[in-house]
């Protein structure tokens, strides 16, 4: 995409036996734990030095009673981020547009 680089993850997280204070290798899953599952989506510029044009993220419950509306809005969000930097949001810059005084008939 020559507007930039669009970058979409989506991790699904879940509790283990590990504490934070003393990390451990192996760490045993908490199967009855609530496993939320993230979704990131970025979009960088073209740029040497990469920027970020626009983000969004969100991590929330797979067992919630909305999850399709989340899911859909998710979409939407990331179709949107996506979208960030093509020719309909750029910036107005000084010196785009010039116009001139027609003559009088």
């Amino acid at each position: 995409d020559p507007s930039g680089t669009f970058v979409q993850l989506r991790l699904g997280l879940a509790q283990t036996t590990c504490r934070k204070r003393a990390p451990q290798r192996h760490c045993r899953v908490l199967e009855s734990r609530r496993k939320p599952i993230c979704l990131a989506c970025y979009k960088f510029d073209t740029s040497d030095v990469p920027k970020v044009l626009d983000k969004y993220h969100n991590c929330g419950p797979s067992h919630h009673l909305a999850a399709k509306e989340i899911r859909q809005r998710d979409e939407a969000e990331c179709r949107a981020v996506e979208e960030a930097g093509r020719g309909g949001d750029t910036p107005y810059l000084p010196g785009m547009f010039a116009f001139s005084r027609g003559l009088p008939a």
